[in-house]
């Protein structure tokens, strides 16, 4: 397939011009495996139509609601982690490597050593595959049999224990076993629910004292700037700031240089910032720049932070996200950071807050450039940045701009939730767009917001309020009787919707307008049977059309409900009656009837 494939693009390219075709052939015999599937893919775009990349295409199992699609990727996920158990349990059933070019992520993961004999080789190795306690106990064994360890791998053991606290790392992927332990860690309350975790958030393991790094550290005759810094890194990560403070002293008294890196810009702006922050936090970038560090998005996203807080005034700091848009426009971004993900949710609430639209497409087209679609973080923070955004563009741009993103983002990247929906309609509302609304409708059910009663209330709201044409109104009033089976029925497993009397109201407006008075009176009858009291403004508008009809019979039986409701308005709807219809001397005789006993 690779050959074919090369050769149908060889020959395209060929025929295109003759410039690229001297070019590929000096540059084609010493492609990568990969080259022909990258020039593939480069040609493909998201289609805006379809689902997320990661669902089949089949119209079964691909989610249609947010809930959905929560469940089809927690499950999708399940099962990649079920898959993953088996071949890390069962490797020697899946030997066989299918993939051409190799796919490690496919194949079974390494978790025994390989190399046996005591050696700096097999030190190697054990640092490679993350094993703390077998790569310490395999360096005491090389000390104890003179072998040297030259001070590059040293460090690299060194970080490795850092890193971990002096213990191995939790496995991954590995089925959960309920305990005592576990289910009280359980039980504990969360700091935030449904915030994105953050590194500071991750369970800490106390700095013991004289541990296997500080052992190992004392070991050497000469510790280099970056024996220093593992472990003073450490030492800080798990709390031992002033022996880290004392080592870094010592560092110094050796006559050695610290070369910062970038998490030392993020922990200076973080924490030294956090209470002199406006002040000190450009020329903390400005030192790091000069040592030629270049901020992650976790620097940038800390940096907004401290001048945007959420619900504060600004005071003119709105040009601080400018400033910001200015550094990183068209730069491609490699995760460097858990909070790297925090920035572009950061920068939209920032737009959104101060309803500034220019930026938040500069902001969107950042997410564009490169792999740093990426670094949106997890669906939740995906979910939480287009919410952002839809509602900015709801907010601020015409009804033709916010239906070309809606079309471009719904449902292919984001379900928008009833809120956003609700902003949604208040631009159609804002526009003179409400012939759009069964449109709509027809979304809000697909989305599974089809029960969301207020969303529901203000719809029909929306359509009662003014009269369109007469095309406009069919559509309105099938819309509303569509609506109606929703009150009725109701969706699977959905709590259902109880009738009001303003949705009432609106439902029989909408069909009066469109000239659906039958259906209309049977929308009239749920007053009575939900026990809602109509309005006598809509019986004066029933009326009305009745008028139109001549039907006298059913103005009649309206002034008996209006009698049977004892609303104020009854004596003035017989009067209508009386003198706008032609009645008989029996219905006279009725109509006074209910005139006395409505007095």
């Amino acid at each position: 397939m690779a050959s074919s494939c090369s050769q149908a693009l060889r020959h395209h390219v060929c025929k295109s011009s003759r410039i690229l075709r001297v070019h590929l052939q000096k540059a084609w015999p010493n492609r990568s495996k990969e080259a022909v599937l990258q020039a593939l893919a480069s040609t493909v775009n998201r289609d805006p139509t379809a689902s997320d990349y990661r669902f089949q295409d089949d119209p079964y199992l691909t989610p249609k609601t947010s809930s959905e699609f929560k469940l089809f990727s927690l499950s999708q996920e399940s099962g990649r982690n079920a898959a993953k158990y088996f071949i890390s349990t069962y490797p020697k059933y899946f030997q066989k490597d299918y993939a051409q070019p190799h796919i490690p992520c496919l194949m079974p993961e390494t978790l025994e050593a390989q190399i046996e004999e005591v050696s700096e080789a097999a030190l190697i190795e054990r640092i490679q595959m993350r094993k703390v306690k077998a790569a310490v106990d395999l360096y005491d064994q090389l000390q104890q049999a003179g072998t040297p360890v030259s001070l590059d791998v040293t460090n690299q053991l060194l970080d490795l224990i850092c890193f971990y606290g002096d213990c191995d790392p939790a496995q991954e992927n590995v089925p959960e076993q309920r305990n005592e332990e576990t289910e009280d860690v359980q039980d504990e309350p969360q700091t935030k629910k449904g915030r994105a975790s953050k590194a500071s958030d991750k369970l800490k393991a106390a700095w013991k004292e004289n541990n296997n790094a500080e052992r190992i550290f004392a070991l050497l005759s000469e510790p280099n700037t970056h024996s220093y810094s593992a472990l003073i890194r450490g030492m800080v990560k798990y709390g031992a700031y002033s022996k880290a403070f004392s080592t870094y002293t010592d560092l110094l008294n050796n006559q050695l240089k610290a070369f910062p890196k970038l998490n030392c810009l993020w922990y200076v702006i973080e924490i030294r910032c956090g209470t002199v922050g406006k002040s000190q936090a450009f020329p903390v970038i400005s030192e790091m720049r000069a040592l030629s560090i270049d901020p992650s998005l976790a620097s940038y996203n800390h940096l907004l932070s401290i001048f945007y807080k959420p619900g504060a005034p600004f005071q003119g700091q709105t040009d601080i996200l400018q400033e910001v848009m200015n550094e990183v426009s068209g730069k491609s971004f490699t995760p460097q950071d858990p909070d790297d993900a925090q920035f572009f949710i950061t920068a939209v609430r920032i737009c959104l807050d101060t309803k500034d639209i220019e930026q938040a497409y500069r902001v969107h087209e950042l997410l564009g450039v490169g792999e740093n679609w990426r670094l949106l973080g997890n669906d939740f923070q995906q979910n939480i940045y287009h919410a952002r955004f839809f509602s900015l563009l709801c907010m601020m741009e015409n009804i033709d701009v916010v239906l070309k993103w809606y079309r471009d983002l719904v449902p292919s990247v984001y379900y928008p939730s009833s809120n956003v929906m609700r902003d949604l309609l208040q631009a159609l509302d804002t526009d003179n767009r409400l012939d759009l609304i069964p449109q709509i409708w027809k979304d809000l059910k697909q989305l599974g917001h089809g029960n969301r009663q207020t969303l529901v209330e203000e719809l029909l709201t929306l359509m009662a309020r003014e009269k369109q044409n007469q095309e406009v109104q069919e559509t309105f009033a099938e819309c509303a009787l569509d609506i109606k089976k929703m009150y009725d029925t109701g969706d699977r497993g959905k709590v259902m919707m109880s009738w009001t009397a303003g949705s009432l109201s609106d439902l029989v407006s909408v069909l009066l307008a469109a000239q659906r008075r039958q259906d209309a009176w049977e929308i009239l009858k749920l007053f009575k049977t939900h026990n809602r009291v109509p309005s006598e403004e809509l019986l004066d508008k029933f009326l009305t059309c009745i008028k139109e009809s001549g039907d006298v019979n059913q103005a009649l039986e309206l002034v008996q409900i209006s009698a049977g409701f004892c609303l104020p308005g009854t004596p003035k709807l017989i009067q209508r009656v009386q003198q706008e219809f032609l009645l008989s001397e029996h219905m006279l005789s009725d109509l006074e009837i209910q005139t006395f006993n409505s007095d």
